[in-house]
């Protein structure tokens, strides 16, 4: 017991740690009947240790339908719960109307005018039902608090009038009631802050540079080959619009989980990869599509990862491009993920510009094209390893031939 409880937890394997990566058979599996075993209380270390006993293969199949963390086209699965304090989304009712779906938001758009309409409507006609207007219809000598009010209907329509200033002439406040004066003064001004609340929404609403993220794509896949005789992972990306982002920055974070050497798990975590910020590769100028490139290195998560630990891994790789759209001076946020099936290695991308008629072309059907490339399937800790045993081989061997030299010399 105490071997199996260290096994579960100091021995469990990295790339399964995360329950997605759990398969659907392993959660659906019940014991055989007839089992006499006692069944107990199935915590986290039991779990463990029974994903231990998994065969490698089931594992790994199981893996191709675990759970992304951000979809291909930017958006994040992750649902939020059991949230105590709702209050704090109406302290800021402008952010909550503008993220609800167009369903509700127009619902909500057309219930704020319906609800304002019926209820001074209503008002008015109790005003006219209680001053005795209802009974006076027609009677000319009447001191009506609002003329040709005496039905709800008419009293709606007057509403519906006041709030719009439609004014069709037909119906109107006198001064035989000071009342009817203040209701008109009040309708028009909650009128005023409705339309100010709801017509600004729907314009942000409309204007979100969110469906500016709609024009900027990412390539399907990764790739991993060399550049510069460095092992770099690459991926492209490009903009469809002529009108161009503004102070794009481009940055990608490593959604993987691990367990500490104390024993504690931490599930999704993130740590940065380093696209280019400390020589500044990570500001673009998006005018053609470009291929943005990891260099594989000494403080890279990749750096112990081989073509061949690839396929056994579990990770995410969460691509954020923000940049101000030219038009609107709004900040747009594009994402996109890559997970380790949709990395090729040894792989480069084929180039989809080229110079016609005194102008550059992109061909965007050669976007996703990649070519196989001579690429070694070592990490890139295996392949500094190899160059370093290289140069100290040749160095042994110049002094070597140095000293063998030397008495030679007169």
């Amino acid at each position: 017991p105490a071997a199996a409880r260290d096994a579960g937890t100091h021995g469990y394997p990295a790339p399964a740690l995360s329950t997605a990566s759990i398969p659907s058979s392993v959660r659906s599996r019940t014991p055989a009947r007839g089992s006499a075993a006692v069944l107990a209380p199935e915590g986290p270390q039991s779990r463990r240790r029974k994903l231990l006993e998994e065969d490698g293969p089931m594992v790994l199949a199981g893996k191709r339908q675990r759970q992304r963390y951000v979809t291909k086209v930017g958006k994040c699965q992750v649902n939020l719960g059991n949230i105590q304090e709702k209050k704090r989304f109406l302290s800021d009712i402008f952010t909550t109307i503008v993220d609800l779906k167009y369903r509700w938001f127009l619902f909500v758009f057309m219930m704020c005018y319906i609800v304002t309409w019926v209820a001074f409507g209503t008002i008015y006609f109790l005003d006219a039902w209680a001053r005795g207007d209802v009974w006076h219809r027609g009677d000319p000598a009447w001191p009506a608090c609002i003329e040709n009010v005496d039905s709800f209907v008419s009293a709606l329509l007057f509403s519906v009038e006041s709030q719009r200033t439609i004014g069709y002439g037909s119906r109107m406040v006198t001064a035989n009631c000071p009342e009817g004066v203040i209701l008109l003064m009040a309708q028009s001004i909650v009128g005023s802050m409705i339309d100010a609340l709801m017509v600004g929404c729907m314009f942000v609403k409309i204007s979100r540079p969110k469906k500016r993220a709609q024009t900027l794509i990412f390539s399907k896949n990764c790739v991993v080959s060399r550049r510069d005789e460095k092992l770099c992972l690459m991926f492209r990306v490009g903009d469809l619009r002529d009108s161009h982002m503004v102070d794009a920055k481009i940055r990608a974070k490593l959604i993987k989980s691990r367990q500490t050497a104390e024993g504690e798990f931490i599930p999704l975590e993130q740590s940065e990869l380093n696209l280019g910020y400390d020589t500044g590769e990570d500001r673009l100028f998006l005018v053609e599509p470009q291929i943005i490139c990891h260099v594989i290195n000494r403080h890279s998560p990749f750096w112990d990862m081989s073509a061949e630990s690839l396929r056994r891994e579990q990770f995410e790789i969460i691509i954020i491009l923000e940049g101000i759209v030219e038009a609107t001076g709004m900040t747009c946020q594009a994402r996109t993920s890559y997970t380790e099936d949709e990395i090729l290695w040894g792989y480069r991308f084929e180039p989809c510009m080229s110079l016609e008629k005194g102008a550059f072309h992109v061909d965007y059907s050669r976007f996703e094209m990649t070519f196989e490339v001579q690429t070694p399937a070592a990490s890139a800790k295996e392949l500094q390893e190899m160059k370093e045993q290289e140069q100290q081989m040749r160095s042994t061997l110049s002094l070597c031939w140095d000293h063998l030299l030397q008495p030679c010399t007169p």
